[in-house]
């Protein structure tokens, strides 16, 4: 009877934690979405890598390249908010070697911070890089010792996206709190420094701060790229903007500082220069949830005769994925660019979204486009759709991959959404830079979808099961 009614508590304590979790409110201010401005101040970034016309790998990079050239520019203040900021990966693996982004990234900071020592420099990032707080990485110290502002952001206001594993975690598994001791190995770099059993409880929740944003006064960027070392060959997208949305990405930012609980004040004082608020792109910050609703908007206002193109690290959410079937059915063109999801930082990963969701979607009565992007170890980390309707062009493009994780108040994401004529420069630049990836223009880019095309039983299950229950990384 005793072990019964114990067992029986066991389970309800974590059953009634996941409700109440589940129907939470988000905190203020995430879940975000600005009023839509126009501007001429809109600029598209990207990174590459591929195989050039005599198959040699080749980079073309941009997007680092003018997030140092902010840093050097700033003259009131900067405000970063980076997801992977950190060299972990397996570095005895001979044939891992890469540049090192992150002490770059962070030099730059404390240089910047040495010549202005009363500027402001706030950096955001996600527990991941502290292996949840177990440990505070040499670049992140350095940061932080030259006066730098560091703040790791606090997950737990967040709804849970693993409610199974993260219910019985809330209930039970949280209480042992933060530890700096380390015996166990260390799962994203094998040689250390070790970890503990509480670092390992906290990454299974599979929650994060996914944004990839930095500002100052008078530009921002938003970006699919992360300072991480052994990311940085991959292939990304990215906008640079001005005007009056930087006072909304500035206020979706102080939220993540609020939520932690973080004295934010200091926002009191940053001055933004809004400029002229005219000119032939309208743009318009989307965060979290509302990236899902403008999302599926973008999708649903589209007919027969229009397109619909995509790049994409990971597609898997249900509601985007069967609206993407519906605007097949309407008779829109939607041509798919994919990560193969075989490649994670010297690991080999199964496919898994991608390519059941491919198989799934080139299963319908009308089947998209699709076209493989071909890895060289590297991965297809854009994260961007882009419809054409009647002359005019919107994309949404940033750090949100198209997954339930990302786009249901799971993680933190920050999209920009721009809209523009299809003839204007920068909607001919973004259609450029798709034809070429599409086509492989001067270089090989992306293969036919058979060339990596996989059906089997197994794996669409999982993605399934995966998906709905929320106990995977994507």
């Amino acid at each position: 009877m005793i072990i019964g009614v114990l067992i029986l508590f066991f389970i309800f304590i974590p059953l009634t934690v996941g409700v109440l979790v589940h129907f939470r409110d988000t905190p203020e201010n995430i879940s975000y979405e600005s009023d839509t401005y126009t501007t001429d101040s809109v600029e598209f970034l990207y990174d590459l890598t591929y195989a050039d016309e005599e198959g040699e790998e080749t980079h073309e990079q941009e997007i680092f390249d003018e997030i140092f050239q902010m840093i050097d520019e700033a003259e009131d203040f900067l405000l970063i908010d980076m997801f992977l900021f950190n060299d972990d990966y397996d570095h005895g693996d001979p044939e891992l070697d890469f540049p090192q982004l992150s002490r770059e990234l962070s030099d730059a900071l404390i240089h910047k911070k040495a010549q202005n020592p009363d500027m402001e420099i706030i950096f955001i990032t996600d527990p991941i890089n502290t292996f949840y707080r177990t440990y505070l990485p040499p670049h992140i110290e350095d940061m932080k010792r030259a006066g730098i502002q560091v703040h790791q952001t606090d997950l737990d206001p967040l709804r849970d996206s693993n409610p199974l594993y993260s219910s019985f975690y809330r209930s039970y598994l949280q209480w042992f709190g933060d530890s700096r001791a380390g015996w166990l190995p260390n799962v994203l770099r094998p040689e250390g420094p070790e970890v503990n059993l509480r670092s390992y409880f906290s990454m299974l929740n599979f929650k994060a701060n996914h944004r990839k944003t930095i500002m100052h006064e008078s530009a921002a960027i938003i970006t699919s790229a992360n300072p991480h070392d052994a990311s940085f060959y991959h292939s990304n997208t990215a906008f640079k903007v001005g005007g009056p949305v930087l006072e909304d990405l500035m206020v979706s930012e102080r939220a993540v500082l609020d939520m932690a609980g973080v004295d934010t004040e200091v926002f009191d004082g940053f001055d933004i220069d809004t400029g002229d608020e005219t000119g032939e792109y309208e743009v318009q910050l989307v965060t979290e949830s509302r990236i899902k609703v403008q999302m599926l908007e973008m999708i649903e206002g589209t007919g027969a005769g229009d397109a619909i193109r995509t790049g994409i690290f990971y597609i898997s959410d249900r509601d985007v994925i069967q609206a993407l079937k519906d605007a097949l059915d309407r008779g829109v063109e939607v041509q798919m660019v994919l990560d193969v999801n075989q490649d994670a930082f010297g690991n080999e990963k199964i496919g898994i979204p991608n390519k059941p969701v491919a198989a799934e979607l080139m299963d319908h009565e009308n089947p998209p486009e699709i076209r493989w992007y071909e890895s060289h170890g590297e991965q297809y980390h854009a994260k961007f759709m882009m419809a054409e309707t009647d002359g005019e062009v919107t994309v949404t493009a940033g750090t949100t991959n198209f997954t339930r994780r990302n786009l249901d108040d799971y993680n933190l994401e920050t999209n920009l959404v721009v809209s523009g004529g299809e003839d204007t420069e920068l909607m001919t630049e973004i259609m450029e830079y798709y034809e070429r990836i599409w086509d492989n223009e001067e270089g090989t880019y992306t293969s036919d979808y058979d060339v990596h095309s996989e059906d089997i039983w197994w794996k669409n299950i999982l993605y399934r099961i995966q998906e709905n229950l929320g106990t995977s990384t994507f």
